[in-house]
């Protein structure tokens, strides 16, 4: 199931709550918000996992420009050698094999950076969800355990 699914029922569930009349203070069903929680555990490594796969795209992804360059370079090392007669040739082959290599070094940065970006923002917002989670669920047991305190009598 998917977190920010899991953490809207959360808050629906929040928002259900019967209110402590002349408090800021709720009662919460602990069954519903127990299960929550558990939910919400099996839930996180899923997104990680989500995460994991896309830097394995991105390393498959990289290995495959790594794999053209290298054939590329190859194939103008090969064309190059039956070309030693022609100097200009040869000269323009090297440029053009430095030229896929430089741009294939650029597509792996480009590669990397953008995969990089998409897993901090995928992370940082599922650390904001749990975080805003776990303060709502730290409040309500904070809150069960104030009511559940004897009042003082009055002196």
């Amino acid at each position: 199931m998917d977190i920010l699914h899991l953490i809207d029922r959360l808050e629906e569930l929040f928002n259900e709550s019967r209110p402590i009349p002349f408090t800021h203070n709720v009662i919460v069903d602990e069954d519903r918000m127990l299960d929550l929680i558990d939910q919400m555990r099996v839930a996180i490594p899923e997104e990680v996992k989500k995460a994991q796969q896309i830097l394995a795209g991105r390393d498959r992804t990289m290995a495959q420009a790594q794999e053209e360059a290298s054939r590329t370079i190859n194939l103008a090392r090969e064309k190059g050698e039956q070309l030693v007669e022609r100097d200009a040739i040869v000269d323009a082959a090297r440029a053009r094999a430095n030229e896929i290599i430089a741009q294939a070094e650029v597509d792996i940065q480009n590669y990397r950076r953008e995969a990089d970006q998409y897993v901090l923002e995928t992370l940082t917002r599922l650390e904001v969800e749990m975080d805003r989670a776990l303060s709502q669920v730290r409040n309500s047991i904070q809150l069960l355990q104030q009511d559940e305190k004897p009042e003082k009598p009055a002196s």
